[in-house]
């Protein structure tokens, strides 16, 4: 009985214990509030099949209307290519009377919003994405960077990979979106002074160690000014082969830049998703400047400076948020 999946079964156990018992069966009727018809069946259940005969299973409710392998070869082709179906794209309401009006498939709402969510589907907005990537190139940086990481140089230096990138700040808030009560109006300040600040930053997903900087601009220059801290930072380790995995800017690319003991690699064309401190510029404005408002450019540096602290004496948040995932 306290081993039952459900109180069905806890009740026709029980009466069976009472039973047993020796207790009268109009007792055990009037105990549980059932006919004696209700218990005489209970009776013949366990004598034929014992306890497991009483137990009771979930009910699959009533058939569907439409079983799934029919409305999975139905919806995914449309799902996947809109313009089949004559759309540019679907919300929930146009896919329900898509079915009805084109198939005549007669379902509610939500149940075709429950079909697409057994299907695996969401309703998401789309991130707006370059169209001119080469996927050959991208398919041999990747190829090339999992050689680095798995195969040790032929000099016995492990390879510690490192990657970089730049990022502004702006002094506005970025509106999130928050639970208000119905009718209302959220408001978030917004002042257009355009107050602007740079970081420049490399991160190493496989401990979690960052090193940031905060400039008004970048170029040559300020680039080199930021590699040669970085030296000075990170020190050159005999045992390791540090490699600096950047993008294609031109300050990146610049022949007098002295990398020191780095090795630059450059990312594909327009391939920021190979790139895993993307991620960590992401949850520090998410985090730290959503409804932030700056009122002058020293106050929205103190804040970046705040931000970047965090991350830079939390290696295991930072680690977790640019690990690798190719």
């Amino acid at each position: 009985m306290e081993a039952a999946a459900n109180k069905r079964s806890y009740i026709r156990l029980g009466a069976i214990r009472l039973l047993l018992k020796a207790l009268d069966r109009p007792d055990v009727c009037m105990i549980y509030n059932r006919s004696d018809r209700m218990v005489r069946l209970w009776i013949e259940l366990f004598n034929r099949g014992g306890i497991d005969a009483l137990a009771t299973k979930k009910s699959d409710g009533r058939p569907r209307r439409v079983k799934m392998e029919r409305l999975r070869d139905l919806l995914v082709p449309v799902l996947e290519n809109p313009a089949q179906a004559g759309q540019r794209h679907w919300t929930g309401v146009k896919l329900h009377g898509w079915l009805l009006q084109a198939l005549q498939i007669d379902l509610g709402y939500r149940t075709v919003l429950r079909y697409l969510h057994e299907l695996d589907y969401n309703l998401r907005v789309p991130r707006p994405w370059p169209d001119r990537q080469d996927e050959e190139k991208r398919a041999d940086f990747l190829l090339a960077l999992r050689g680095l990481r798995d195969t040790p140089s032929a000099d016995g230096k492990k390879v510690e990979l490192w990657y970089g990138d730049e990022s502004g700040v702006e002094g506005d808030p970025r509106p999130r979106r928050r639970w208000t009560q119905r009718g209302s109006r959220p408001r978030a300040p917004y002042l257009g002074n355009h107050i602007r600040a740079n970081v420049i930053g490399v991160v190493c997903p496989e401990n979690g160690q960052c090193f940031t900087m905060i400039y008004d601009g970048v170029d040559t220059d300020v680039f080199q000014h930021f590699l040669d801290e970085l030296a000075l930072s990170v020190v050159d380790d005999p045992t390791k082969r540090r490699i600096l995995v950047v993008d294609n800017a031109s300050w990146h690319k610049s022949q007098r830049l002295n990398w020191h003991h780095f090795e630059p690699m450059y990312l594909p064309p327009y391939s920021p998703d190979f790139n895993p401190i993307e991620r960590l510029w992401l949850r520090m404005k998410c985090e730290w400047f959503s409804d932030f408002t700056a009122k002058s450019r020293e106050e929205l540096v103190a804040h970046l400076c705040s931000a970047l602290t965090a991350f830079m004496c939390d290696p295991i948040t930072v680690a977790s948020q640019c690990a690798n995932r190719f």
